[in-house]
C-alpha cells in the first residue's frame, strides 16, 4: 500500500481536485487547508510526500518547507504555485524541495514524478527513530520514561551511552515531544571537527575574523533559536569553548568569533557523551560548573548487550523497513541468522545491528535471509561458536565416561550400563577419546 500524500493548500477546491486525482491512482491522501496545522500532520510519520502551495495566509510555502524539513528531513516535498519565479524555485530547492510545479499543473508530469518519488522513499525518519529505540527491556523503558517526562520542559539534558546506542535518536525524540517541535533541530558533533572550526560552527563568525572569513556567518546556536541544539560528544569540547558554552546556558548570550555584539539564542541544549565526565572533571578536562548546567536531567541509554531481549525484535523491525525500501517483499530470518544475532555481543550497538540487517536484506535472494547473506565476519564468528560448542560436547562426554568408568571400577560393561548406552557405542567413544 502506498503511504499517504499530504496536500497543503488553502484553496479547498484545488486541494480536493488533487485528492480526487491521486485517489483514482491508488494513493491515500489527506487535505490540509490551514497551514498552521500542517506541520503536526507532516511530522506524524504517516506521509511519504507533501504537496505544498507556495502562497498561503499566515505562513508561506518556503517557511513551511523549512519547518517540515527540519523535523522530517526524509519527507519529499513538492512546491506548487501559480507564481513560480527563478528566485522562488532556487529558494525551494535550497531548502530541500524535491520538485516544484506551476499552476495549472500538468497532471501527467506530476503523477510521473510522484510514482518515481514514492517508489524510492525510505521509511520516514520518525518511524525509523521509533523503531531504533523501541524496547521491551526495563532499563531502556526507564530511559524512555525519563525522556517522555523531561521533553515538555526546557531543562538541559545529558544523554549518556556508548556509540551507536541511539543518543541522537533520543535527542530527536525529546525535540519532537517538546513545545519547540515546530522550530529547528540542529546537531553538532564536537569530536568530528577541529577546535577552531567547532567554535566557528557553533557561535558563527564576523567577516575578517580569520583568514578565510570572507563574510559574516551565523552559527548553529543562532540557527537553533527557538528550537533545540544537540551537542554530540560534548566531552571532547575544549576548555576554552566550554567557558563560552557555559555563558550560553546561563543567560542565552554569546558573541560570534571576531565580534563584540552579544547575540541571544533561545534554544534548548541537549548534550551527549560516551565519556565518563566525572573522571574528566577530576582530570581537569571538563568544567564542573558546565557539567551541572548540561546535566540537569541525566539519562543513560543502555548498550544493546545489556538488553538482549531487544535484539531480535529490533532486527525484525529493521528487516521490514529495508524489505520495503529495497522492494524485497516479506523477508524473514533463518534460524541460523537468528542464532548469530542472539550470540553476538554487538559492540557497535543498535547502529551495528541496523547495518547488519541492511546488508543481509540487500544480498538476500528469496524471502528467507540466510547465513550466506550476512557479512563474512559474522559467518566466521558463527562457525567458531559452533566449533566451540562441539568441543564442549566432546569434553563433556569424555568427563561423563571417565566418571562412569571410575564408578564401575574400570568395567566397561558396567560403565555402559551406568551411561545407559550399549558397549559398542562406549568402545567407539573410548577409541576416539583415547580413554580406553
Amino acid at each position: 500500500m502506498h503511504r499517504e500524500i499530504l496536500i497543503i493548500d488553502d484553496d479547498e477546491g484545488v486541494a480536493v481536485s488533487l485528492a480526487e486525482l491521486l485517489g483514482s491512482k491508488g494513493y491515500e491522501t489527506k487535505i490540509v487547508t490551514d497551514p498552521t496545522t500542517a506541520l503536526a500532520l507532516a511530522s506524524s510519520g504517516s506521509a511519504g510526500l507533501a504537496l505544498v502551495d507556495l502562497r498561503m495566509p499566515g505562513i508561506g510555502g518556503i517557511e513551511l518547507l523549512q519547518a517540515i524539513k527540519s523535523r522530517m528531513p526524509d519527507l519529499a516535498v513538492f512546491i506548487i504555485s501559480g507564481y513560480v519565479t527563478v528566485e522562488t524555485a532556487v529558494a525551494a530547492m535550497k531548502y530541500g524541495a524535491t520538485d516544484i510545479f506551476s499552476k495549472p499543473i500538468k497532471t501527467a508530469d506530476l503523477l510521473a514524478e510522484i510514482r518515481r518519488v514514492m517508489s524510492e522513499r525510505p521509511v520516514p525518519a520518525a518511524a525509523t527513530d521509533a523503531a531504533a529505540i523501541a524496547t521491551r527491556d526495563p532499563k531502556m523503558t526507564q530511559a524512555l520514561e525519563l525522556i517522555a517526562r523531561a521533553a515538555p520542559t526546557d531543562a538541559p539534558i545529558l544523554l549518556r551511552g556508548e556509540s551507536g546506542t541511539g543518543k541522537e535518536l533520543a535527542a530527536k525524540m525529546l525535540h519532537r515531544r517538546s513545545r519547540r517541535s515546530a522550530r529547528p533541530f540542529v546537531a553538532l558533533n564536537c569530536a568530528a571537527i577541529s577546535d577552531e572550526l567547532l567554535e566557528s560552527e557553533m557561535f558563527g563568525h564576523e567577516r575578517g575574523a580569520f583568514t578565510d572569513a570572507r563574510e559574516r556567518k551565523r552559527g548553529l546556536l543562532e540557527a537553533a533559536d527557538g528550537g533545540t541544539i544537540f551537542l554530540d560528544e560534548i566531552g571532547e569540547m575544549s576548555l576554552r569553548i566550554q567557558a563560552k558554552m557555559l555563558r550560553v546556558l546561563q543567560d542565552g548570550r554569546f558573541t560570534r568569533v571576531g565580534g563584540v555584539e552579544p547575540i541571544h539564542s533561545d534554544c534548548r541544549v541537549v548534550s551527549a557523551t560516551n565519556r565518563d565526565l566525572e573522571a574528566a572533571i577530576k582530570a581537569g578536562q571538563f568544567r564542573e560548573d558546565l557539567y551541572y548546567r548540561v546535566a540537569v536531567v541525566d539519562i543513560h541509554i543502555p548498550p544493546l548487550r545489556d538488553r538482549p531481549g531487544d535484539i531480535v525484535p529490533l532486527a525484525k523491525e529493521f528487516l521490514g523497513q529495508f524489505a520495503q525500501r529495497y522492494g524485497k517483499g516479506g523477508l524473514y530470518f533463518s534460524e541460523e541468522v537468528l542464532a548469530v544475532m542472539r550470540g553476538h555481543t554487538w559492540p557497535g550497538n543498535v547502529r551495528e545491528l541496523k547495518n547488519f540487517v541492511e546488508r543481509a536484506a540487500i544480498f538476500s535472494d528469496g524471502d528467507r535471509v540466510e547465513l550466506e547473506n550476512v557479512s563474512p565476519q559474522y559467518r566466521t564468528e558463527a562457525k567458531a561458536a559452533c566449533e566451540g560448542f562441539r568441543d564442549h560436547l566432546v569434553a563433556s562426554a569424555q568427563d561423563a565416561i571417565a566418571d562412569a568408568l571410575n564408578r564401575a571400577g574400570g568395567s566397561k560393561t558396567k560403565a555402559a550400563q551406568i551411561l545407559r548406552i550399549d558397549r559398542k557405542t562406549l568402545y567407539n567413544h573410548l577409541k576416539k577419546s583415547k580413554l580406553g
